[in-house]
């Protein structure tokens, strides 16, 4: 029964996201050419929003689906991890024009050339697990 909660809160965060014009190549664009706050407002309240909810599930010691109390273990703060990280990030949003999060959105609304940027995201994703025990962390 939870698995079908899932899948309906995932449908439903999609159909926002896409009411939203999270999704548009052309929302997008005008983000990265400074054109437009539209997606740096929607960035900027996901932000705001997790920030608030962590605070929440830290004061308020919530578990996870198993029963165990949710964690967040502290990590070292590298500004070369970081920028490196958010160049590759960037430089693929860019150059693609769809977020990671929409990819899914963006087959289910028939653009079927996003299958190629999938199986980019699965590929690179695979590359970095081979990689990451000879990786600086």
């Amino acid at each position: 029964m939870k698995g079908i909660i899932y899948i309906a809160l995932g449908i439903i965060f999609g159909i926002g996201l896409s009411k939203a014009e999270i999704i548009s190549w052309y929302r997008i664009y005008e983000m990265f050419r400074f054109d437009s706050f539209h997606m740096y407002g929607v960035i900027g309240s996901a932000v705001i929003l997790g920030i608030i909810g962590i605070a929440l599930m830290k004061k308020l010691k919530l578990k996870d689906i198993h029963g165990e109390e949710i964690k967040f273990p502290q990590k070292d703060f590298s500004i070369v991890r970081y920028v490196v990280g958010g160049i590759f990030f960037g430089l693929g949003w860019a150059l693609v024009g769809a977020c990671p999060g929409p990819m899914f959105i963006l087959i289910g609304h028939g653009y079927w050339s996003i299958f190629i940027v999938i199986a980019g995201a699965l590929l690179g994703t695979l590359i970095y697990g081979v990689l990451r025990p000879k990786l600086k962390h």
